[in-house]
């Protein structure tokens, strides 16, 4: 009898972490996706590397660069960066985000690192072909 009152007690601790800890998240995606500010970028894949156009969000309107395949370029509001020196200066009109950018033979690779939803993106995209990306991943060109 002892051991079936134990058994329900610790099942009935386990259930009460378990909600805590799913609430918890969820609080937390919550106040992630708040924190989130509007940008849209155009992505283009060239023979040599990529070109961007900003939409909406960040100090730059257009930015072309050479890219070797799986060689990663760091971008923000402000452009090119490098992971080790992002910049500082914030600026409320713009949206705060930093994302790396890979060329790959397939298409483009999209890691999220700040001011974003997605951590990871991966897409086809053939040479001089499109993809706008926004804060929530793969968006609509238009």
């Amino acid at each position: 009898m002892k051991t079936k009152m134990n058994f329900k007690r610790l099942f009935s601790t386990i259930l009460i972490a378990l909600f805590f800890l799913t609430a918890t998240s969820e609080l937390i995606a919550q106040e992630k996706k708040a924190e989130l500010k509007d940008f849209k970028v155009i992505v283009e894949k060239t023979d040599n590397g990529i070109k961007m156009k900003s939409e909406k969000g960040s100090a730059w309107i257009d930015l072309s660069f050479s890219l070797n395949n799986d060689q990663p370029q760091a971008l923000d509001e402000y452009g090119m960066t490098e992971l080790k020196s992002v910049s500082e200066n914030k600026d409320e009109k713009l949206a705060d985000f930093l994302f790396t950018i890979t060329k790959t033979e397939d298409g483009i690779e999209l890691k999220g690192i700040e001011g974003t939803a997605w951590t990871e993106l991966k897409f086809s995209l053939a040479e001089n072909k499109k993809q706008a990306i926004d804060q929530f991943g793969m968006t609509s060109l238009n």
